[in-house]
């Protein structure tokens, strides 16, 4: 496909997951949150984009991070689609051919710009023994750059019970002929950028806006096992009774994020 000037399409990711945790007493819901944001702190999150950053084929500009009191953390990239190196090389390449050999005495070197943000959402209610965290990241590309490669390492890089993402392209650019163009790639549905093998793990529904490029799918995790999903508690000290009751109430906290809305709690 060519392209007349500079593609100006935006495409947009939001990733979203939760990871949903068995803590018994509020000692355990709170030193879930400890434990949570000691393994996701900035410093480990901002690897996550950095290794994020180079899969899309960007190049980081400036990073800002923090980490939260009580809870929680935020890192932000600057990103473009070239280096800072080789866009100024080509600008001032340019503008020796226009001066016929000379160097130029000042040199504009235009960057596409977009941005990377990941935040962290752990929380607990003490009546409910149940403790989420949640990772929003969102990618916003401008360019040739998509986001949508990166999703199997995204899944892979977190203990992702729930999963939502939302992917949206706007704006248009022009082919030579002058022709608007809104679309630069074939798309139906994210879950064709995801792999097999990892769909197979999860229940999936996409609700997709087509004439508006708008695409939505999120994963709900099939098979539980209780050993994964207990802090603080052993599994074998537990009855029978017991693990069901804890199954039970864990499996109606993932319909309910799942869904959106109360289906349990009135």
């Amino acid at each position: 496909m060519r392209l007349y000037g500079f593609n100006n399409l935006t495409k947009s990711l939001s990733f979203n997951i939760y990871d949903v945790c068995y803590a018994k007493t509020n000692r355990d819901q709170l030193e879930y949150i400890a434990y949570i944001d000691s393994q996701y702190s900035s410093d480990r999150l901002t690897n996550i984009l950095y290794k994020l950053t180079d899969m899309i084929g960007a190049h980081v500009l400036n990073v800002s991070k923090q980490d939260y009191e009580p809870q929680g953390a935020s890192v932000a990239f600057l990103i473009s689609d070239k280096s800072i190196e080789r866009e100024v090389a080509a600008a001032k390449a340019e503008e020796e051919k226009k001066n016929g050999g000379e160097p130029p005495e000042l040199i504009l070197g235009h960057l596409d710009k977009s941005h990377i943000t990941v935040h962290t959402y752990p929380e607990f209610h003490p009546e409910t023994s149940i403790a989420t965290f949640r990772v929003d990241i969102d990618i916003e590309t401008c360019g040739h750059i998509s986001p949508l490669h990166t999703l199997d390492y995204l899944i892979g890089s977190f203990d992702s019970d729930i999963i939502t993402m939302d992917y949206r392209v706007r704006g248009f650019t022009r082919d030579v002929k002058g022709r608007k163009l809104f679309l630069d790639h074939e798309m139906t549905s994210i879950q064709d950028y995801i792999d097999e093998a990892t769909l197979d793990i999860y229940n999936a529904q996409d609700i997709n806006v087509y004439q508006a490029n708008m695409f939505h799918t999120r994963l709900m995790i099939k098979e539980l096992d209780l050993s994964n999903y207990l802090f603080n508690t052993n599994a074998y000290d537990l009855t029978p009774e017991e693990r069901e009751v804890i199954l039970e109430n864990l499996r109606k906290e993932m319909i309910e994020i799942y869904s959106g809305k109360n289906v349990f709690h009135k």
